[in-house]
């Protein structure tokens, strides 16, 4: 009588939910000394701002739009070096080995980094709004005039406003692969760019649409047209569509040593 051999049954392994690759990413933002420095930055930042402001600014200016507005544009600052951290990162630590041998796909491993900085960018615009109030409030107990006056609008243009900057980071963070040409290059184009479009008379006109210095100026009030944000468009598709694509592109094919 022949005996039929048991089945041996393979458990099914799956990958990392995409969930759990963003989070893992976001604790990879404070991993090293210079991510857990940068993070610090943002909030000291912001509060360091909003104290000069109850300082140095009329009392009658110091209320919470003023102190939420005035926070964004020194974040604004540090958020695309925190972009460009969370893809180079992985080259300069010598941990992409160890990242794509876990997840293979490297798709998605840039998409919960992009991710993961995004969600970084909105929880900057938070603590710019939690620094606001806290000023308001000390703006009232002091004598400002500590006015809660702001245009919810307003916050939601912040919020994008600050993903664009994250975002322009990450893009040349993926297009170079190396963080301190990245964060270079990140800052020397987009001022030599603005100081030509300023010195040439034929580049006024197209700077008006691909000048991130002149298209991005609007989120920071509450009223957009909707040639502005047509404006905001092309230049985006510059600044961060094209170098995220075009480094998606090198980040997939490149060799890991």
């Amino acid at each position: 009588m022949t005996t039929t051999p048991p089945t041996t049954v393979r458990p099914v392994v799956t990958g990392p939910s995409l969930a759990r690759l963003v989070g893992v990413e976001l604790r990879k933002l404070g991993d090293t000394r210079a991510g857990r420095w940068l993070l610090a930055s943002i909030g000291l930042i912001a509060a360091a701002i909003v104290a000069l402001q109850l300082r140095f600014v009329d009392d009658a200016a110091q209320t919470f739009s003023n102190f939420f507005t005035a926070s964004l544009a020194p974040v604004a600052l540090l958020l695309p070096v925190l972009g460009i951290l969370s893809i180079t990162a992985e080259w300069s630590q010598r941990t992409a080995l160890t990242t794509f041998a876990l997840v293979p796909r490297r798709e998605r491993v840039i998409v919960a980094k992009l991710a993961a900085v995004l969600l970084a960018a909105l929880a900057s615009v938070l603590v710019s709004l939690a620094v606001a109030a806290v000023g308001t409030l000390l703006a009232g107990i002091t004598g400002g005039a500590g006015s809660w006056d702001l245009d919810w609008t307003a916050a939601g243009h912040a919020a994008v406003f600050q993903a664009i900057n994250v975002l322009i980071g990450a893009g040349f963070g993926l297009l170079l692969l190396n963080t301190p040409l990245a964060i270079v290059t990140s800052l020397l184009l987009p001022t030599v760019w603005g100081i030509l479009s300023a010195m040439i008379t034929a580049l006024h006109g197209p700077a008006r649409w691909l000048d991130t210095s002149i298209t991005m100026e609007p989120l920071l009030g509450p009223d957009m047209t909707a040639g502005q944000w047509g404006r905001l468009g092309v230049s985006l598709l510059v600044w961060v569509v094209a170098p995220i694509a075009v480094g998606t592109v090198r980040t997939l094919r490149r060799e890991v040593h």
